[in-house]
Parts: structure tokens; C-alpha cells; sequence
């Protein structure tokens, strides 16, 4: 089960719902594998409506290794993505909106 307050978003893989978490350490590998640029860049591309396959690519990435995933991209290439790369930028936007907000305290 998904939870949104731990900045938490699923997505369907091959049938299979899976979570996907931008953990400090899935965002710092993430960040690594940018090679030029940084988080922030990558923000800006989405909030721009720029951001390219391959950024949708390392963030869904990201988030499927945040949730406990251990594949690679390379084991992406052959998976049926429900909802296809439209719903795949939907998720990697959601990851960062999600990665960023500020929680507020009670």
C-alpha cells in the first residue's frame, strides 16, 4: 500500500504494482547518475515541461531502488509500463513533488 506522506507513488509494472521512494540515498545515486547537472536542474526541467525520457528514466529508477527494488535501467527496457511513458512522467513528476513538500508539523 502506497503512502503519500512518506513520499511514497506506485506504479504497475508487467501487471505487478510496485512503490516507488526517493530515499536520501536513492537521490544521491540519482544525482551521481545526472553526471552533468544537479536535483535542482532536474526540478526545473519538469516544472519546465522539459525534462527528457531519459530524466523520466532515472527518476523512476530512483524511486523503484528508494522502494527496496535492486534492478538497474537496463532491466526497465522490456517492462510493460501500465498507462506507457505518459504515465511513467506522471510518476517521476509526482516523486519529485512528493520528495520536495515540506510536511507540516502538528
Amino acid at each position: 500500500m502506497t503512502n503519500p506522506w512518506r513520499g511514497e507513488v506506485t506504479l504497475v509494472l508487467d501487471g505487478e504494482p510496485r512503490v516507488l521512494r526517493l530515499t536520501l540515498g536513492a537521490l544521491a545515486e540519482l544525482e551521481a547518475g545526472l553526471g552533468e547537472g544537479s536535483l535542482v536542474d532536474l526540478v526545473a526541467r519538469f516544472e519546465s515541461s522539459a525534462c527528457s525520457s531519459r530524466d523520466v528514466l532515472a527518476l523512476i529508477v530512483a524511486g523503484l531502488r528508494g522502494g527496496g527494488w535492486q534492478g538497474s535501467a537496463r532491466d526497465l527496457l522490456a517492462v510493460e509500463i501500465e498507462g506507457g511513458p505518459l504515465m511513467a512522467a506522471r510518476v517521476a513528476a509526482e516523486l519529485l513533488a512528493r520528495a520536495f513538500t515540506p510536511i507540516a508539523e502538528t
